[in-house]
């Protein structure tokens, strides 16, 4: 398949500049090169990120710019915590209201106040994950119609809302559904109630992920049915909303880049309606997750709802709001699933039904392994360094084909970064229920079809399903 317009490997010679640019302004932001040229010194991490985003922390980077011509651009310096001065290229970032509905610019600036341009660094490496780098950077300048400063105001103001206000990769995904089930047992009152909430939602299926549609999405089911206002707080609704969204990005393969959600209405009333959750949810992929959504399959919507969209499709973007599609009946979700793959519940014949199966004990026990899980830290942050050295050339290269040799070259490290974030995976991320049943397999590779079940030892005890590195072939 074919890579999109817009992705690595698919970009116009004024979209390979854009993204040329827009790495400039965030090499700037992140303070991996100053005014003059050089490196700026590295300073303590934002937050602890499960030890994602420390291990630069240990040393002064060395400095790689000053054999290069420095682009001379006016822009404008923003005051880091650190108190020096960092030169942003093209960053005004004034937008209308109407352009800023999430408060995009007003987070930005707050962040380049309040924290490192390492710490920025740090926050936004460890959100690529597997994902090739630039891929993630085209995400934020597709979403913003390629318009450089608005795009980098998206940038920064998501790695605040992941660092600062869900904690996604130091907490979140971390701790994961074992610490919930820990808490549930375990905790105080008021985590135990939020170990309850949020595994509550596990286990009802309130939203699940089964298999792809035709054009290769991962599928994101959420049955509204089940979903009664006040039954969980408003922090467990929306951790469950970004843990649900950040595993299905482990869901998705390339040249895939987005998913399909089906919102299944069967048996929806009034008492199903719960617009908080709702706007959160549109906020996540409006501003935090730009770009990941495909299509959206509203299905068998009740008159009722009609009043209800009215209001909902007022908050969406109109590209998003165009992605919604109101199917009817199993002949209508047959034009984007097939109907084999399709679950029973919704008149398919995949005879599959939604079951959660809880966290096994010794599933996450190489999160205990701080020492090989630090040498692998220590790895990845001279992956990124590599990364970032050769984009700097790649930059700065004028002749055409020196800088496509350059750009194989970023495309090298980037697949050792995808390689390496497996290897790492189980001692930073806590196992899922979809690494737990073998969609997630070792590696990164994926079965959306597993049998669903634990595989079992033996004694007929459910045995976790290990990952290592000798598994990545």
């Amino acid at each position: 398949m074919e890579a999109l317009p817009g992705r690595p490997g698919n970009l116009t010679q004024a979209e390979e500049e854009k993204l040329r640019k827009f790495w400039e302004m965030f090499l700037q932001i992140c303070g991996v090169f100053d005014e003059d040229g050089a490196e700026g010194e590295v300073s303590p991490s934002l937050a602890d990120q499960g030890k994602t985003v420390t291990m630069g922390s240990e040393k002064h980077r060395k400095k790689r710019l000053n054999i290069f011509k420095k682009r001379k651009e006016k822009g404008k310096e923003e005051k880091s915590a650190d108190g020096k001065s960092v030169e942003v290229v093209a960053t005004s970032s004034k937008q209308s209201d109407a352009e800023d509905k999430w408060g995009e610019s007003k987070a930005y600036h707050e962040t380049l106040a309040k924290h490192t341009p390492d710490e920025i660094r740090s926050t936004i490496w460890s959100m690529v994950k597997h994902d090739n780098p630039d891929a993630l950077l085209l995400r934020f300048l597709r979403a913003r119609k390629w318009d450089l400063q608005r795009a980098l105001v998206m940038l920064v103001s998501t790695m605040n809302w992941r660092a600062s206000e869900m904690n996604v990769d130091g907490e979140l995904m971390m701790h994961g559904e074992e610490y919930a089930l820990l808490k549930e047992r375990t905790g105080d009152e008021p985590a135990k109630k939020q170990g309850q909430d949020f595994l509550a939602q596990m286990r009802l299926g309130k939203s699940y992920c089964y298999g792809v549609d035709k054009a290769g999405r991962p599928i994101c089911v959420c049955r509204a049915r089940l979903h009664k206002a006040g039954e969980q707080s408003e922090e467990s609704l929306e951790r469950y909303t970004v843990y649900l969204i950040e595993t299905t990005r482990f869901l998705i393969s390339p040249p895939v880049d987005t998913g399909c959600v089906v919102f299944d209405l069967t048996g929806f009333s009034l008492a199903n309606m719960d617009y908080s959750p709702v706007k959160f949810m549109v906020r996540c992929f409006e501003a935090n997750y730009p770009e990941s959504l495909g299509v959206v399959l509203v299905h068998k919507a009740p008159w009722i709802f009609q009043g209800i969209w009215k209001v909902i499709r007022g908050w969406l973007d109109p590209v998003v709001a165009s992605k919604v599609h109101f199917t009817n009946n199993v002949k209508d979700l047959e034009e984007f699933i097939a109907l084999d793959r399709i679950p029973d519940e919704m008149d398919g014949t995949s005879g599959w039904t939604y079951e959660y199966l809880e966290p096994v004990p010794g599933e996450n026990d190489k999160m205990k392994d701080t020492q090989t899980r630090d040498e692998l830290l220590r790895e990845r942050e001279s992956l990124y360094d590599e990364y970032e050295t050769k984009t700097i050339e790649w930059i700065h290269e004028e002749d055409g084909a020196k800088r496509t040799t350059i750009n194989e070259e970023r495309a090298v490290i980037a697949r050792k970064l995808k390689e390496q974030y497996w290897r790492l995976d189980p001692y930073i991320r806590s196992r899922s229920l979809y690494d737990r049943i073998g969609v997630i397999k070792p590696g990164g590779h994926l079965d959306y079809y597993s049998a669903w079940e634990v595989p079992a030892v033996p004694n007929g005890k459910p045995a976790p399903v290990e990952t290592s590195p000798d598994d990545i072939d």
